[in-house]
């Protein structure tokens, strides 16, 4: 066997290993789900969930159809989502700091919802995660005019996502300070992130917006590749580079406001799943997109799981329990990885 045999068959090696973690971690992400039917205030037996799947009626159909399962398909959808969106995102500006947060998009978002429940009395759950998705995609509207009269560098986008992160959160602090008690409470709730009211209209919604993007970003996987060695290298390959971060930065916004709006903002997820899954697959992103997506539905259904179990009947926010979960195990990671991955 000469030297090219060996790298053929250990590059094919390589990506079996790959395909097998993302259809181990799908596997995982399915069982999870099933035994998170099962566990919350009123514990149910596996036969007793599968029968309320089937049933039409009665009290564990009500509890597994317009409780449980709503929240576990919105906490999957919004971990997937904002997973992949944080591999994009981390990919196109070349910055392990980067994440759906890194250009503003998470602020806008948060301050979007607040005008809402400030201004107009909360209305409705709709209203409030249409003010917060019309923010987020208005947030990455800017930063694209921007990058456009600078030939979108990585570093206007991130100095402009900061400034307007900063901005946000200035104007969210200032509409707090005016708030009466009560409305200040509803907006601490929704920055804790929550999934309590999720509903199927809403959950088809966040299906539209995260699954939408995927196939342009799967289809863009190579470019993302070849933009990791350097703007110029990608560029004498063939890769526009300004029409990449335009397009791939509202795709990945698009998909990370579908998930804010209703989930409120679980800011750790974006971050930490591309680089856990880095660290366990490597950087090729026709696998790192879909594996960071699996990695964030595990990690955002495991913490919904746990919030709603450990003091029942009471419910821990999502975006504490996200935090709790990962922290320590990404720092676990990063002592035990003996070479760089980044």
């Amino acid at each position: 066997m000469n030297a090219t045999d060996t790298i053929t068959l250990a590059y094919r090696r390589r990506s079996n290993a790959r395909i097998w973690f993302i259809l181990a971690t799908g596997l995982v992400t399915a069982v999870m789900a099933i035994l998170a039917l099962c566990v919350g205030a009123s514990g149910m037996r596996l036969t007793d969930v599968a029968a309320a799947l089937f049933a039409d009626s009665g009290r564990d159909h009500g509890i597994v159809w317009m409780l449980r399962m709503p929240r576990i398909v919105l906490a999957c959808l919004v971990g997937f989502g904002l997973g992949t969106a944080g591999a994009v995102f981390q990919a196109i500006l070349r910055n392990p700091l980067a994440s759906p947060y890194t250009l503003g998009v998470g602020s806008g978002a948060g301050f979007g919802a607040v005008t809402v429940i400030i201004f107009f009395g909360g209305m409705h759950r709709w209203a409030v995660a249409g003010g917060a998705f019309a923010c987020a995609m208005l947030s990455a509207a800017v930063i694209l005019a921007v990058a456009r009269l600078r030939q979108a560098s990585t570093e206007t986008m991130i100095l402009g996502g900061i400034a307007q992160m900063f901005l946000f959160s200035s104007l969210t602090s200032l509409f707090q300070y005016m708030g009466t008690m009560d409305q200040v409470h509803e907006i601490v709730f929704w920055f804790f992130g929550s999934l309590s009211k999720a509903g199927w209209p809403e959950i088809a919604l966040v299906a539209v917006m995260v699954g939408g993007p995927l196939p342009y970003l799967l289809h863009r996987a190579w470019d993302f590749d070849l933009l990791t060695a350097g703007d110029e290298s990608a560029t004498a390959l063939g890769v526009d580079v300004g029409r990449l971060r335009l397009h791939s930065v509202t795709a990945a916004s698009l998909m990370t406001a579908g998930c804010i709006c209703f989930a409120g903002v679980i800011g750790f997820i974006g971050l930490v799943a591309p680089h856990i899954t880095r660290m366990i697959i490597g950087g090729d992103h026709r696998y790192l997109l879909l594996a960071s997506g699996l990695v964030g539905a595990v990690v955002v259904l495991l913490a919904d799981t746990l919030g709603r179990t450990l003091w029942s009947p009471q419910v821990l926010p999502i975006g504490i329990v996200t935090s709790f979960i990962g922290v320590p195990f990404f720092f676990y990671l990063l002592i035990k990885q003996k070479k760089a991955y980044w």
